[in-house]
């Protein structure tokens, strides 16, 4: 597997020599002095090209940084015309283990482009982008709940649950499960961040997906946390929905309670009665109630 350092020099020799390149930026992880590194950290890197559709119609210069195992292109079948896309990405997977998400821009769209603000300029060949300050979480900072956004996220949480219930009910798994990732589980990461947020006053990456949820939560939470993932079995699953339930209550409280904003407790109360009414059902019942 080839290291940063020779996979860096790859990307840079094929930049310098390539005239449409006319500069190279990095962002994403390795852009994070703080995030953690390892074998699978892609390295996500911009090219600011001078002609991005002789890239996109002939592409044998991607064998230049090895041999693919897997690529994909998913703006490949936008409606947009060639001459009016604002980028183009080919993620590629080597045979090395190696994976570089690239994505073109146009030099003419630098005034437009937003600048990620996990980004290193690596390459500028002729002045194009102003300097970048240091790279932060700036863009990936968690955003303290409105009263309103609040509110949405419990009753999200609690209207969901319903659907995981009929699904568990009905012995529908694949629907089940999936209402019980999104939304309910959605909502129970959101309200997980904000408590993160407010305990460190808003600077802790909780990480895509939550990621890094175990370095930022109190012990006993992060247990709990970790007893919400259920395998294909309903009883398990029906557990585990009580128990995101249980973990939801507990952090919307606490997030209520900083905040000022009302919890409500009679959604809670309703829609948990309703779920334990709905699991007692005979599986012949011809009425909910």
């Amino acid at each position: 597997m080839r290291s940063e350092q020779e996979m860096l020099h790859t990307i840079l020799q094929f930049a310098r020599k390539d005239e449409r390149v006319r500069a190279v930026i990095m962002n994403g992880s390795r852009a994070n002095p703080h995030a953690p590194r390892d074998i699978f950290q892609d390295y996500d890197i911009v090219f600011l090209v001078s002609s991005m559709d002789s890239f996109i119609q002939e592409r044998g210069w991607i064998r230049h940084f090895g041999e693919l195992i897997i690529m994909q292109t998913p703006d490949e079948h936008t409606r947009l015309t060639s001459t009016s896309r604002d980028r183009f990405a080919f993620l590629m997977l080597f045979t090395d283990g190696n994976r570089i998400d690239l994505t073109l821009c146009p030099t003419e769209n630098i005034a437009k482009w937003h600048r990620d603000s996990l980004s290193v300029l690596l390459l500028d060949k002729d002045g194009l982008v102003k300097p970048f300050p240091p790279p932060s979480l700036q863009d990936y900072e968690t955003v303290p709940p409105t009263a309103q956004t609040y509110t949405d996220a419990c009753n999200e949480f609690w209207w969901g649950s319903t659907y995981v219930a009929k699904g568990l009910w009905r012995h529908e798994l694949s629907y089940a499960k999936f209402m019980l990732d999104r939304p309910v589980r959605d909502m129970l990461h959101l309200m997980l961040e904000w408590r993160i947020g407010i305990q460190t006053d808003f600077t802790a990456d909780p990480g895509k997906q939550g990621k890094y949820l175990e370095r930022h939560l109190e012990p006993d939470l992060w247990t709990t946390y970790i007893q919400t993932f259920a395998n294909a079995d309903y009883e398990h699953m029906w557990q585990s929905l009580f128990i995101m339930g249980n973990l939801f209550r507990e952090v919307a409280w606490k997030v209520a309670n900083h905040y000022g904003y009302k919890y409500p407790i009679q959604d809670d109360q309703r829609v948990t009665n309703y779920l334990h009414h709905v699991k007692a059902l005979p599986a012949d019942a011809t009425d909910i109630y």
